[in-house]
């Protein structure tokens, strides 16, 4: 195993993150610093070490800040990262220090599991009433967060409040507390306080009509860019031309028309996941899908790509091959989520595809087609709107690897044992199959024991 160095930081004892790279001949890169400037292998034809990026472990535990520090543009799940440019990588993010047809090896980001030591449980006592619409006065159903006033709403009443006022108003105003609303998104944080909330007293509760009605409503899948339509008063220091681009024209099609659309001052944006551009949020005369269905949130490639926009230093757009249907996709290596991310069930399969002559590609494109022909079960698949999804569907990045592991799972639960190479044949199957959380941390479990496959102890499921 190989360590990062810190650059300043303490490190701690026990390792948080690895880089975990796509070839098995080169060594694991540690993480066991807040702060790690990376020294590793970065071309698959040779062994020498450059320092090439400082990875700064985020607040929240899960996630990390990457910065470029050689002279390459290093690539982040199909995003590219110009010199000294920072982007956030999560738990699975694919890491390449280079373009791939010059040789550069391919990492994947792995956050480690913390131990149970040192989590903390917090606990909070909160008035029921703090936890209310003010609009419909119940208690809040996919609560939405606005800003910058910070009022809470749920989803469906603040996109019926929000169609009206856009249709009467040039400015959209707060309900609660009538300042203007610049921003809007979803507050997954207060949604599980929701939750707990209903749990607790379930007299609170509202009929299932009644949610079927605010779902239908519900509008805001990804946050929002509102654009009020008066401009402040008073005067403002004089800027230049470039400052006036910054803030006037917030996407492409802020103040230049292409393919018959331009956006006007009423114009809601979206904020695309990948690269943090914007764009217009369109419901009508749009080719192309603008959130995905996998995980709800937005992704511009395939938007800016059908409008005939092309990337520029001016506006923040993702590559179209960020976000495509699944059909058009093609695949070369197996999802570092697959099989759990047990790098050892990983091989199997490999190894299986290979001695059945086929490649990665051909499996999935033939369990793609079982699944539009619906011969699948998708209890399990770990997508949101899992029973719209067809070889049609436009996936992320990240969805399509879900989808793929998915896939890869049931391609191997349905091969018949005389196809499996012969040291894994011969393995016992784990009481806990696919739910065993020993196999992240036990190297020699997650070896001698098969896992892809149901558990016969625990939660047991398809």
């Amino acid at each position: 195993m190989e360590q990062g160095e810190a650059s300043g930081s303490k490190p701690y004892d026990e390792i948080w993150s690895k880089l975990v790279p796509s070839n098995s001949k080169y060594s694991d890169v540690e993480l066991r610093s807040d702060e790690v400037e990376i020294h590793s292998e970065v071309k698959v034809s040779s062994f020498e070490k450059l320092g090439w990026c400082k990875i700064t472990r985020n607040s929240d535990l899960s996630s990390a800040t990457l910065q470029n520090k050689s002279l390459n543009v290093i690539f982040v799940d199909g995003t590219d990262v110009p010199s000294e440019d920072t982007i956030m990588i999560r738990c699975g993010s694919e890491i390449i220090p280079g373009p791939v047809s010059d040789g550069y090896l391919s990492y994947r980001f792995k956050v480690m599991p913390m131990n149970e030591s040192s989590k903390k449980l917090l606990q909070i006592s909160l008035d029921s009433d703090h936890a209310k619409c003010s609009i419909c006065l119940n208690i809040w159903h996919d609560v939405v967060t606005v800003a910058p006033c910070l009022h809470n709403f749920c989803n469906g009443c603040f996109s019926e409040w929000l169609k009206r006022s856009q249709q009467k108003h040039a400015i959209v105003l707060c309900p609660h507390c009538r300042s203007a609303v610049q921003f809007v998104g979803r507050n997954h944080f207060l949604h599980s306080i929701e939750e707990d909330i209903l749990q607790s007293d379930a007299s609170l509760r509202r009929s299932d009509e009644e949610l079927a009605v605010l779902n239908s409503c519900a509008l805001i899948k990804s946050p929002l860019v509102i654009n009020n339509g008066k401009k402040p008063r008073g005067k403002r220091p004089r800027s230049t031309p470039e400052e006036d681009n910054v803030t006037d024209h917030a996407c492409a099609q802020c103040g230049t028309q292409y393919d018959g659309f331009q956006c006007n001052q009423n114009t809601v944006h979206l904020q695309c996941h990948a690269c943090g551009g914007m764009m217009p949020s369109r419901t009508t005369n749009i080719r192309v899908p603008q959130h995905c269905v996998g995980c709800d949130r937005a992704f511009c490639g395939a938007y800016w790509h059908s409008q005939q926009v092309t990337r520029s230093d001016s506006h923040h757009m993702c590559a179209p091959e960020t976000f495509k249907p699944i059909g058009e996709r093609t695949i070369t290596r197996i999802p570092f989520l697959a099989h759990e991310k047990n790098r050892h069930e990983q091989d199997i399969t490999e190894r299986c595809i290979r001695q059945m002559g086929k490649t990665l590609q051909d499996v999935v494109s033939e369990w793609v087609t079982k699944l539009n022909n619906r011969e699948i079960d998708r209890a399990r698949m770990p997508l949101n709107h899992a029973e719209m999804i067809t070889s049609g569907t436009h996936l992320c990045n990240e969805c399509y690897d879900k989808l793929v592991s998915f896939l890869l799972y049931w391609f191997r639960v349905c091969l018949p044992k005389y196809r499996l190479p012969a040291d894994a044949a011969q393995r016992e199957d784990c009481w806990y199959g696919y739910t065993c959380r020993t196999q992240n941390h036990n190297d020699d479990h997650a070896r001698k024991r098969n896992h892809v496959c149901r558990p016969t102890r625990g939660n047991v499921g398809n």
